[in-house]
């Protein structure tokens, strides 16, 4: 195998897990002020901020582990792409940008909440933690979407168009898609993490959110084949349709381990489609076929991806054992128990 087909492919597995561990962080930001509402007492009277800090605490031991695999993403695309990179980073400045920013006070916001004991301190940076969950969950969807579609370069694969040529009405379903499966998948998540209320309360809301993200994944599978699909990916979209729809049996049925490994394997699925949908193209050109940026004319050197790919083999097993073995020590349900009711400022962790 050639190893500029060797970094696509290790690329394309690094966004896989990205999306698929960041997407439940995504998801259960975005579910904080829907599952754990404010001025409410749930549980017999018990307290709001118990509840978020449960829902907080769920993900507080892995969201900045799962955020590694977006640097090394990014880091192997400059790395072996760099003409990708280029490309990719000046004509979605702006928006990658706003994803940025966006991480960045999510990430502060964990931290941060809990150093002041002040209901008014918890309040604003919880609005941090929604926004900051769901901005970069839509705008991911409407990255990658735009990324298959195409975007207008010219021949020295500069980009041509303005922000208003990225929202489209296919790139804007694409981020209405990662966005609707990713606050599934933190539901599920929540669901298969947490103990009481909260766990009962995303039960109740996974039964309203299944039928109508089925529809809006579908229809953007759909899309997606019909314009730019190949035959070898229609069977990777069918294989993820089958498994969010098995995610979503097995939310019916209340097995959640089960629903979480559909809607993961879905999320994965899904990915595979749309890389394999771009190959061999990194870039394509909607100006013209020509000035599309290719796994060829975008890459490194062959030696820059040899020494690239032996230190890939030697540490990726490291990483991956050690972000396995924090999954397992924090592998048991939390319930509202081991929050003191009057810790008012406790840690987000």
């Amino acid at each position: 195998m050639e190893p500029t087909t060797v970094w696509f492919t290790l690329i394309a597995v690094l966004w896989t897990g990205y999306f698929v561990l960041e997407g439940f962080d995504f998801g259960v930001g975005v579910l904080l002020p829907v599952l754990a509402p404010r001025r409410r007492a749930l549980d017999g009277g018990g307290t709001t901020e118990v509840d978020r800090r449960l829902m907080i605490n769920s993900i507080g031991p892995v969201w900045d582990g799962n955020e590694v695999w977006l640097l090394v993403a990014g880091g192997a695309t400059f790395a072996a792409f760099p003409e990708w990179y280029a490309t990719l980073f000046s004509g979605f400045y702006l928006p990658l940008l706003v994803i940025l920013l966006a991480l960045i006070v999510r990430g502060v916001a964990f931290e941060y909440r809990g150093k002041v004991d002040s209901a008014r301190w918890r309040r604003n940076w919880d609005r941090a933690i929604f926004w900051g969950s769901l901005v970069p969950a839509f705008l991911w969807g409407v990255a990658f979407a735009n990324i298959v579609r195409g975007v207008p370069l010219d021949a020295e694969h500069h980009y041509t168009g303005t922000l208003f040529t990225l929202l489209n009405p296919y790139a804007l379903l694409g981020g209405l898609t990662t966005l609707a499966v990713f606050t599934l998948h933190g539901a599920v998540f929540l669901a298969l993490k947490t103990d009481g209320g909260i766990r009962w309360r995303a039960r109740g809301l996974l039964a309203r959110l299944c039928a109508p993200v089925a529809v809006i994944a579908a229809g953007f599978l759909a899309v997606t084949q019909i314009e730019h699909g190949k035959p070898m990916t229609w069977a990777t979209a069918g294989a993820a349709a089958v498994a969010l729809l098995g995610g979503i049996a097995a939310v019916l049925r209340g097995r959640e381990g089960w629903a979480f490994t559909g809607t993961a394997v879905a999320i994965a699925l899904t990915v595979a489609t749309l890389f394999g949908d771009l190959w061999p193209n990194v870039m394509p050109s909607s100006t013209a076929d020509a000035f599309s940026l290719t796994v060829h004319n975008a890459a490194s050197t062959d030696y820059t991806l040899k020494v690239m790919t032996w230190v890939a083999v030697l540490f990726t097993p490291v990483v991956l054992a050690y972000q396995g073995w924090t999954y397992w020590v924090f592998r048991r349900r939390l319930t509202r128990e081991i929050i003191a009711p009057d810790a008012g400022a406790g840690a987000a962790r």
